[in-house]
């Protein structure tokens, strides 16, 4: 397997966090994305969106890091990353897209450019502007951990909502939102960093990330 990611893409690290969680082994393929190569050939001809991650498995080219990390569970399903039960595996999907969807895009690398591109943000416009979706978005991740509490996001084991929450919280750090209103957020990533799955594929420890 091929992984094309950016280090310091968040969903990118999701996917590496999952084939760590899994064990099993590729090839690092980086894209710089401050530098437009996700744009240019060959990656542009690979990708139809144009974004990262994008994981080749044999002839399989596979986008979208939920839709990557669910592939891996169907086809590498131990340790599996989704609960068994119809209602536990809605609950960790639904935790997993209050970040993915409800965070993320509204943040991500091309957002941000835009802002203070062809939308003149200034840069501290910008940050607030970050933080403000971050922090009130984790609220309600926050609140989906209150109702039952457990190591992880769900139950004692990592599931597809740890592989998002993660570099969700990274990202937060590194734009320095407030993190002291989501205890039961923090306490899940605190868990999640003491393993290697989490901590040997942070941001920093890339390649790329020199």
């Amino acid at each position: 397997m091929e992984l094309f990611n950016y280090f310091r893409s968040s969903a990118s690290y999701r996917v590496r966090i999952a084939l760590a969680l899994k064990g099993l082994d590729y090839d690092y393929r980086a894209v710089q994305l401050v530098k437009g190569e996700q744009l240019q050939e060959p990656y542009a001809a690979m990708a139809a969106a144009r974004l990262v991650p994008l994981l080749v498995d044999g002839e399989q080219r596979l986008s979208q890091s939920l839709a990557i990390i669910e592939y891996l569970d169907e086809t590498h399903p131990k340790p599996p990353l989704l609960p068994r039960e119809p209602a536990a595996r809605a609950r960790v999907r639904a935790i997993a897209l209050d970040i993915a969807c409800e965070i993320h895009p509204l943040n991500n690398l091309r957002v941000l450019k835009y802002l203070v591109g062809p939308m003149g943000l200034s840069e501290d416009d910008k940050n607030r502007w970050y933080r403000h979706w971050v922090e009130t978005g984790l609220e309600a991740v926050e609140r989906q951990l209150v109702q039952a509490p457990s190591t992880y996001c769900h139950g004692e084991a990592p599931t597809l909502a740890d592989c998002v929450l993660v570099p969700q919280i990274f990202n937060a750090q590194r734009f320095e939102c407030r993190l002291d209103h989501v205890p039961q957020v923090m306490r899940v990533f605190e868990a999640c960093m003491k393993l290697a799955a989490f901590e040997e594929t942070r941001p920093e420890k890339c390649p790329d990330a020199a």
